[in-house]
Formats: C-alpha cells, structure tokens, sequence
C-alpha cells in the first residue's frame, strides 16, 4: 500500500487493559479472553433461547391466547428485543463503555427473569385459592397478572438491548484488525462465536422445554434466571485478559449527536447562501467554505456516510428476518399438531428447534476448517469468501427453505383430510414430526451463511468507534422483520377470516400456512435479486492491509 493510501486509512485506536495503561498484545485480548466472553453469551443464549422458543405454549397455554394473537404479541416482542440494542449500542459507544453496559445490562437481565419466574408462581397460587368461587370481583386478577407478565418479558427484551450488541463487539474487540494474523483469527471468531451459543445449548434448551411442558414453568424460567447471574460472574472474572477502547465521545450521547446536527445545519446553510450569490466567489470564501465543509465532515458525513452505506445491504435482507421470525411461532405451532412420539417419550415441539443448533453446530467447523481453507486457495481473502458472498448463499438457502415448508405443510393438510381430522384440532395427526426436520435443518444452515455474514460484516464496516452500533443495526434487521412479520400476520388473519377460515386459524388444520409460506417465497425472491445488486455497488472500508 503507497504512503497516499496510508494517509487515508483511520488511525487504530489504542487498546488499554483493566487499569487503564495500554495493553500488552501478548498478554491481552486473542482467544484466552475470548472464551470468556464466548462463555457469557453461552449462558445469555440459553436464557433468552430458553423463555423465547416455548413461549407460543405459554401463551397459547396457560395464558389462553389466540394462535395469530400470540404470534403478533412474540413478533412484536421480539422485534422490540432486536431494536432496542440501537439503544444500548449508543449509550456503549458514547458514554459507558462495552465492559460497563454488559455489567448493567446482565444485573437487568437476572431482575426481569426473576420477575418472570415470580409471575408463574403467583397466579396458579391465586387459582388454586379461589378454585371455582372465581366472581366479577376477581375478574381484575389475570389481568394484572398478563400486564405482570409482559412487563416482566419486556425488561428482559431491554436487558438484551445492552447486552447483545456490547457481548459481541467487546469479544470481537479482543482481535487486532490491523494485524493480519488476528484478523484472520477474528473472521474465525464470528463463526465459533455462532457455534458456541448455539452449539452449547442444543441439549440444554431441549431439556428446558421439556421441564416447562412436563414439570413446570416455575422451574422453566427459574433456571434461566440462576444461569444468568452464573455467567455474570464469569464475565467478571475475565476483567485482567480483556483488551478495553474508550467510547469515542466523552460528552455523552445527547451531546456528540447535537453536534452533528449543529454542524450539518450549518453546512446546509453554507450551501444554501452559495446557491443563492450569483458571483463567482472569492479565493478566501472558499478557503471559509472548505473549513466550514472540513467542520462538518468532523462531526457527521464521515461516520453517517460510512453508516447509511450499510443501509441497502441491510435493507435487502428484511425478507430473511421475517422467515426467520416464524421458527419460533409458526414452525412449533406447526410441530404441535404431529406425531412427536420416539418410543415411549413424546419429544416437546419447541426442542424441534434444537435441530437448528445442531445444523449449525455440524455446519460451521466444516465451513470454518474446509471450506474456508479451500477457498482461500483460489480467491487469497483471510475469510476465503467475501462477506457478501456468505451472505448471499444464506439468501439462497432462505428460498429453498421456504418452498419445503410449503410443500411439507401441504403434506400435513392433505394427511389431514384424508383421515378427516380437518375439524378435530385436539387429535393427533399421523404424520411423523421427522417430516419437518429439512426446513429447521435449513433454517440452521441459511443462519450459518446469512446471520454470521452479517454480523462480521457490520461490526467490519462501520467506524471504529461505532462497532457496537453496527452490530446493533444488524440485530435491528430482525427486529424490524419481527414487526414486519407481525404486520404480516395480523393483516393476513384479519383479511382471511373475513371470508371464512383465517390461514393462521386456531385450528391449523383449516388454516393455510402453506399460503403463507409461498408468499415468503416469492418475497425471498424479490429480496435476493435486491441484495445482489446492492452488494455489487458496495464500496468497501479501508483496511491497513489489503484484502482481496
């Protein structure tokens, strides 16, 4: 690289230790500290994995809700869960620092969980003492209990917006960019780092919805909430290996963004006189415009430009979060309906999800130990294959993977008629829940390509000083495909229903999921030939060495 590009490429920033002195590349950072922050998300996984996968049950269950009613309100949950780490990214980067957020994030964390536990406790309690003696008078309780409930849910979804996007970037921190050694560790880091939280509780999260259908809900989202305060501790342990970066402001959020707008006012205003003077302008006037110009850039173009590049890329791929959104309702309520019997145990629809971990978890060493030194034989790039490529192989695995959900639920409706089922929703369908295996398998496999691509790819490409932002505006793509998917749903149940039976019928087997799924389909579609023009203009950032 010449001296001119040089010139062009921002400054590293320092790395400092838990004392504040600058870091050792020997002693700090890399893998030792790594597998700390790994081991955090680990349990921050199951937690949220844990209360998140069976909740359509709990829900549809002791709660009593409606099926589209309950997938709106998990949409909806979810998608807040997924937006607000922009929040918690802001309030990381600007003032708290990853380190501190993550604390305060995790203390949050273990109070909504408790919380949650505590409102499973309460209520069958209230049930029990007021049997059948249930009056007017009464009738307040379950809604208390309701509101209990989702505000409870919902300090979990915020503790997640401090958590989530401060855990990776501060794990990611831990690898040199500048070096190519470490950055070649730190593609590798992405892929482990989805192998570990998914990895490590592809048995864990089975077992806990199994003591949720089988023992209690108690116990359910006690545990979640003792393993959290678990990993808390470990992370503290850690402190003496980690690699730490000052936010970038020091002022606070509210401070840098009023700058930023100050300055990009005033540069709009310097325009705006300039268009209105039709003399040429003197020499010392634009020597005032190029300082006002050079201002500006200081505070806003540089890192906004360098953001709403993203923007398209991200954009593209809301179609995949809303497939993504649908394993969790749509998928296990559709599980709920087979035959899930394996000998004399009858396997919990939500541990189907289980085989999404264990795609991943058999995916990602061959990625990372096979194909990723394959390809790096013929295309020199550390990562083997670019970060938009992987990205765009995990889309193509979305449409596949909607299609045999289409076909699969066809399967199941005609299984359904033909044993005359379609109005005995209680009765089992004798249609083995092996049938649905592909479509969790793929699911698991588009993940492996799309999600970890675009993790690396938005911590890799913003600011250095926006990493946890950028990893939030990542996770804000399925939070917003939860809402859209929600949107979905509740549109789609309100024009059906008109005309007779909603496809997303209480009785599933008068619905029409497969309708559902073609249109996902056909909207991959459309998203994929988006996403491939959109990565074909991409400019990429800068590096300090060249990647191909």
């Amino acid at each position: 690289m010449d001296a001119a590009a040089e010139l062009l490429l921002p400054r590293p920033a320092t790395a400092l230790d838990h004392l504040g002195r600058p870091s050792s590349r020997h002693n700090s950072g890399r893998w030792p500290a790594a597998v700390y922050i790994i081991g955090v998300e680990i349990s921050e996984r199951f937690a949220f994995g844990g209360i998140s996968g069976n909740l359509i049950t709990y829900l549809t269950g002791p709660l009593g809700q409606s099926t589209a009613s309950a997938a709106a309100a998990i949409n909806a949950w979810h998608g807040a869960a997924l937006m607000l780490p922009l929040l918690g990214a802001a309030v990381a980067d600007s003032w708290l620092g990853r380190y501190r957020t993550i604390i305060g994030a995790s203390l949050l964390y273990v109070l909504g969980l408790g919380m949650l536990t505590l409102s499973s406790i309460i209520v069958p309690q209230q049930q029990a003492e007021l049997g059948s003696h249930l009056d007017s008078s009464a009738s307040w309780t379950p809604a208390i209990h309701v509101a209990f409930f989702y505000m409870s849910l919902y300090m979990v979804a915020f503790a997640q917006g401090g958590h989530k996007p401060c855990v990776q970037a501060f794990g990611a921190d831990q690898f040199d960019e500048n070096d190519p050694e470490e950055y070649a560790s730190r593609s590798s880091f992405f892929n482990w780092w989805y192998f570990g939280t998914y990895g490590a509780n592809t048995i864990t999260v089975s077992i806990l919805n199994y003591i949720q259908d089988n023992i209690s809900w108690q116990f359910g989202f006690g545990i979640p909430c003792i393993v959290m305060s678990l990993s808390l501790v470990v992370f503290w342990l850690g402190t003496n290996t980690y690699r730490f970066y000052p936010p970038r402001s020091s002022g606070g959020i509210g401070k840098s963004n009023l700058e930023w707008i100050q300055c990009w006012c005033a540069s709009l205003c310097s325009k705006s006189s300039d268009k209105s003077q039709f003399a040429p302008a003197s020499s010392s006037k634009r020597g005032e415009e190029r300082d006002e110009d050079n201002v500006a850039k200081k505070w806003f173009p540089d890192d906004a430009v360098a953001v709403l590049q993203l923007l398209p890329v991200g954009a593209t791929c809301l179609v995949y979060a809303v497939v993504f959104a649908q394993w969790m309702t749509v998928f296990t309520k559709q599980a709920n309906t087979l035959d899930r019997g394996i000998g004399s145990i009858q396997v919990p629809a939500a541990a189907l999800q289980s085989l999404i971990s264990v795609s991943i978890v058999v995916s990602i060493p061959i990625y990372d130990r096979i194909l990723v030194p394959l390809a790096r034989k013929y295309t020199m790039n550390p990562s083997g294959i670019t970060m938009l490529q992987r990205i765009g192989v995990g889309l193509v695995i979305s449409v596949v993977l909607m299609v045999v959900a289409a076909l699969v639920e066809m399967r199941r409706l005609r299984i359904a008629r033909d044993y005359g089922l379609v109005d005995k929703p209680e009765v089992t369908i004798p249609m083995s829940f092996w049938w649905l295996v592909p479509q969790f398998v793929l699911s698991g496999l588009a993940d492996v390509f799309t999600m970890v691509g675009l993790q690396e790819f938005f911590y890799d490409q913003v600011p250095d000083g926006l990493r946890s932002l950028g990893l939030a505006l990542y996770l804000s793509i399925f939070g917003i495909g939860s809402f859209i998917s929600s949107f979905l749903v509740y549109a789609i149940d309100e024009v059906t229903s008109r005309s007779g039976d909603s496809w997303f019928s209480d009785n599933l087997n008068r619905g029409h999921l497969d309708y559902f799924y073609w249109l996902l389909a056909l909207l991959n579609v459309f998203g994929l030939v988006a996403y491939l023009y959109f990565s074909q203009v991409y400019t990429h950032k800068k590096k300090g060495f060249s990647v191909p």
